[in-house]
């Protein structure tokens, strides 16, 4: 599950606690409903939580993608990173 917002504030203590929370399975769907806010820090431990999923041979889907995110991965020319992965 994740918080309501990820920042910078934020998303250190998330990404450290990874182990705790970090699905293992083949395929992974992360609701993003309840995020209220997202910046440059929180978009970047998405792209990480990418990476590794991918690397374990995961597919990740995001689902209900905020327009912040979106707005943010265009901004950062990243957004075909992610394209395949949102829902």
């Amino acid at each position: 599950m994740l918080v309501r917002a990820l920042e910078r504030d934020t998303v250190p203590a998330f990404w450290q606690q990874r182990h705790e929370w970090m699905p293992q399975d083949a395929r992974v769907k992360l609701d993003l409903s309840a995020l209220s806010r997202i910046d440059s820090a929180g978009m970047v431990m998405l792209l990480h939580i990418y990476q590794q999923l991918s690397s374990n041979g995961s597919e990740l889907t995001l689902l209900n993608v905020p327009e912040q995110l979106v707005t943010l991965l265009r901004l950062s020319h990243v957004e075909s990173m992610l394209a395949a992965c949102i829902d």
